[in-house]
C-alpha cells in the first residue's frame, strides 16, 4: 500500500494533486454545503483548497497526510474550538459533515492508503505585503501572548495528543537535514550546524518547564499564517500546533523581522504576558533551532535549493554569533562572506 502523500519527483508531484483533487471532489458530496468555486492553495504537510460557496461563505479543505493520527486531528479541532471561546480570537474551526463526523477518511485510487479530510471554516482577512509598519508587528505580539494566553487556560480532553516540539523532534529533523544539506551547505557550513544543533540540545536539556513557559503553542506562526483584516492580525493554519516553550513560538515569529521590529514584537506581547527576566539567551536558542528546523523541511524540495544557498551567508552568520555566545537578536548581523 502506497503512501498518499508520496511524491520525490516532479511526476510523482503532479500524479499526487490529480488524485488528491478527486478525493476534495469526492469529500465535498458529504457536506451540505452549495459550493460554487473549489480552488487550490498549496501543497505542505497537507493540501489545502479554498472553497467558495453561493451563499458568500468561503471554507478551507484540507488533505491531511499521514504525520498525524486521527487522534491528533481531532485534538487540534477541540483546541480551535476552545481557542475561539476568547473574546480577543478569531481561528480557524472546524465543519461537521452531514453525518456529524468532523474527520473523514476518504477512498481514493487502489493502491493508495485513504487520506484523512477536514473543513475548516475560512478566517476573512489578507496577508501582509511589503514591509511590516511597527503597529502591525506590535499588534502580532499581542496577537500571540492572548493566544498563548487563552491556550493556557484551554483544559484538554482525556484523549488529546498533539506533538511536542523539543530535543526529540529536532534531533529526528536533523537526521534528515543530514541526507539534504549537500544540496545548499558545504561541508564546514554543514559542521557548523552540527555544533549550534548540539549546543541547542544541551541547552534544551537544561531548561526548567513550568506553566508560564511551557504549552500549547501554534509552532508555525510566520507571516504566510497570519491574516490581517481591519488591521487586526488573526492566527491561520494551526497544522503543527502542540506542545513546546511559548518562547519557540516566538522565535518562529522573529525570524523574519528586522531586529528593532523584534523589540516592538515582544513589547506587544509582553503587554499581555510577561516574560521571564532571562529570556532572551534562550529566546536566541530558539531562534536558531527554529531557523535549523526551517531548513530541514525544505531541504528534500530541489526546487528552493537555490533560495536556501542564497539564505546561507545570513544564517551561518546567526550561528557562528550563537555558538560564540554573542547577542544578536537585536543587532543588524553581518552576513558570513
Amino acid at each position: 500500500m502506497h503512501e498518499f502523500f508520496r511524491y520525490d519527483t516532479d511526476e510523482s508531484r503532479r500524479s499526487l494533486l490529480a488524485r488528491a483533487r478527486k478525493v476534495a471532489l469526492t469529500a465535498l458530496q458529504q457536506y451540505d454545503l452549495e459550493w460554487e468555486r473549489i480552488q487550490f492553495i498549496q501543497l505542505s504537510d497537507t493540501i489545502t483548497y479554498k472553497i467558495e460557496t453561493s451563499t458568500g461563505e468561503s471554507f478551507l479543505l484540507r488533505i491531511h497526510s499521514d504525520r498525524l493520527s486521527i487522534e491528533e486531528i481531532h485534538s487540534e479541532l477541540s483546541l480551535l474550538e476552545a481557542l475561539n471561546q476568547s473574546a480577543d480570537l478569531n481561528v480557524p474551526e472546524g465543519l461537521a459533515c452531514c453525518n456529524g463526523s468532523y474527520v473523514l477518511e476518504i477512498s481514493t485510487e487502489e493502491g493508495y492508503q485513504r487520506p484523512y479530510v477536514t473543513m475548516m471554516r475560512w478566517v476573512e482577512g489578507e496577508h501582509a505585503s511589503g514591509k511590516f509598519t511597527d503597529d502591525r508587528v506590535y499588534s502580532m505580539g499581542v496577537m500571540m501572548g492572548r493566544l498563548h494566553e487563552a491556550a493556557a487556560n484551554f483544559v484538554p480532553p482525556s484523549d488529546f495528543v498533539r506533538p511536542q516540539w523539543g530535543v526529540d523532534s529536532f534531533r529526528r529533523d536533523m537526521v534528515k537535514l543530514e541526507r539534504f544539506y549537500p544540496r545548499f551547505l558545504s561541508d564546514e557550513a554543514w559542521r557548523s550546524y552540527q555544533a549550534a544543533a548540539e549546543k541547542i540540545v544541551t541547552e534544551l536539556a537544561a531548561m526548567h518547564r513550568n506553566d508560564h513557559n511551557y504549552g500549547l503553542i501554534h509552532a508555525d506562526l510566520h507571516s504566510g499564517n497570519i491574516v490581517f483584516n481591519e488591521e487586526r492580525p488573526y492566527p491561520i493554519d494551526f497544522g503543527r500546533c502542540g506542545y513546546g516553550y511559548y518562547l519557540y513560538d516566538m522565535a518562529g515569529a522573529l525570524l523574519e523581522l528586522y531586529p528593532k521590529q523584534r523589540r516592538t514584537f515582544i513589547q506587544g506581547y509582553e503587554s499581555v504576558r510577561k516574560l521571564e527576566p532571562d529570556y532572551v539567551q534562550h529566546l536566541q536558542c530558539f531562534f536558531v533551532m527554529f531557523m535549523i528546523e526551517n531548513y530541514c523541511h525544505h531541504a528534500s524540495d530541489p526546487r528552493e535549493s537555490s533560495s536556501l544557498m542564497d539564505e546561507q551567508p545570513y544564517a551561518l552568520a546567526y550561528i557562528r554569533e550563537y555558538l560564540n555566545d554573542a547577542p544578536f537578536l537585536f543587532h543588524v548581523i553581518e552576513p558570513v562572506k
